[in-house]
């Protein structure tokens, strides 16, 4: 278990001041953390290993996503812990101890980027930035109840981030607060301040919602009564995703199997969608981490092992098809959305695992989350985690999925909802739902 101080969710703590400013910058006064995948001059970027902090020297400047954040006027009061070379949605590290999940302490906070979603969770910082690859900032905001930001892929800088699938690597980030969350993304995205724009649709991915661990209704129930109150429930409709997705990627042939076609307990389209995404980012990081690996022979902890070696020892078969499989679900979901759609699903289909559970238990949970969280990965669309409150006093999460480069819409999306989601789990959680 991580030190008891600050949750266990720091690294090493140290500040860094704004740049003075006469102007009242968007970020002043706020305070925030990194994860340990992105440079600041004069630290070991530790990649959550400590045969990779021991191999490689100190960065000789800091990742401009920081600095961007840093000169809009908010202080950095340190790094945070992450699952070993970003390679887990889990947040248990061997090494540095396991950041302890505010909201439920003896669950598994999420991961890879575990220290940042902890530190805004126990309010000790305002935002920290992370990234996601495979679900690492969605993952965690959903089990730490808070609200996580996938920005689109490449629309903020991985300048001075260590990659760990490029395709896939999206520089996200945390806040409790939807004006703080969609102030940080205007600064990392450059984004000017514009008026918020109606969405045309919010489709209600209903076989997605049906697979969850938790009733529907607890999750669809305060988006719909908020797009209702806000914006009229005629902008309401609803699709049976793993259907279409079936139809319009037909690529995805090559990686449905038998086991894959049981309908009850998944959707075998998302989970071939699945499959492509983690055979793609094997393929990546091995290319990027496979000489370091085999070199250096790291201590890698129990699960991680395994996932890393299997990594390294990938092949090229179907990475082709793969490519396929992105082209072909990108323009379906362009289709499908339109211009200012929004497609509604949840964010992960269980309430977070308890730690130390059962390795191979845990697996099998995380790999039908990857059937949810490909959806993203693969299109490179924007996606947010949007906390629900508490279902059987463990936190519940829907996410919001725009195409890509609309980032700016979502945020303000995200802030003109928010009050009006949370009064109404409230209401919910009152009736004991």
């Amino acid at each position: 278990m991580a030190k008891d101080s600050d949750y266990g969710a720091f690294m090493e703590k140290f500040v860094l001041q704004p740049s003075p400013s006469a102007q009242e910058l968007p970020l002043s006064a706020l305070t925030f953390a990194v994860k340990d995948l992105y440079d600041v001059d004069g630290y070991v970027t530790g990649f959550g290993n400590p045969d990779w902090a021991r191999t490689h020297p100190a960065a000789t400047s800091t990742a401009p996503a920081v600095l961007s954040v840093l000169r809009a006027g908010a202080t950095c009061i340190g790094k945070t812990v992450m699952d070993e070379m970003a390679y887990s949605i889990e947040g248990e590290n061997i090494h540095y101890g396991t950041p302890r999940n505010p909201c439920a302490p003896d669950r598994i906070p999420g991961g890879s980027s575990s220290g940042s979603a902890v530190a805004v969770a126990a309010k000790l910082v305002d935002f920290a930035l992370g990234s996601d690859t495979g679900g690492s900032v969605r993952v965690p905001a959903s089990y730490c109840g808070i609200l996580g930001f996938r920005p689109s892929h490449d629309v903020v800088s991985t300048i001075g981030v260590i990659p760990m699938a490029q395709s896939f690597d999206s520089m996200g980030w945390f806040a409790r607060d939807p004006v703080i969350l969609n102030r940080v993304g205007r600064v990392l995205m450059q984004l000017p301040d514009v008026d918020p724009v109606n969405p045309s649709q919010i489709i209600i991915a209903e076989d997605c919602f049906q697979l969850s661990a938790i009733p529907s209704d607890r999750l669809t129930e305060p988006l719909f009564k908020s797009v209702n109150k806000l914006f009229g429930g005629d902008l309401v409709k609803h699709a049976i995703l793993g259907d279409y997705v079936k139809e319009k990627v037909p690529s995805l042939k090559q990686f449905m199997t038998e086991e894959t076609a049981d309908q009850e307990h998944n959707i075998p389209s998302l989970t071939a969608c699945s499959s492509a995404m983690r055979l793609l980012q094997r393929y990546e990081f091995k290319k990027l981490h496979g000489e370091w690996v085999s070199t250096v022979k790291p201590n890698l902890g129990p699960g991680m092992s395994e996932r890393i070696w299997e990594a390294v020892r990938t092949t090229d078969e179907k990475v082709d098809v793969c490519h396929s499989v992105r082209t072909e679900l990108r323009a379906a979901l362009n289709a499908l959305l339109g211009d200012c759609g929004v497609l509604a699903y949840p964010t992960v289909l269980e309430p977070p695992p308890k730690l130390q559970c059962d390795p191979i238990q845990l697996e099998a949970l995380l790999v039908k989350a990857f059937s949810l969280l490909s959806i993203a990965g693969l299109s490179g669309f924007c996606q947010v985690s949007i906390p629900l409150g508490l279902y059987n006093n463990l936190p519940v999460s829907i996410s919001l999925l725009a195409k890509h480069g609309s980032d700016g819409f979502l945020l303000n999306l995200v802030e003109s909802l928010y009050k009006n989601i949370q009064e109404e789990v409230g209401i919910a959680e009152k009736k004991g739902y």
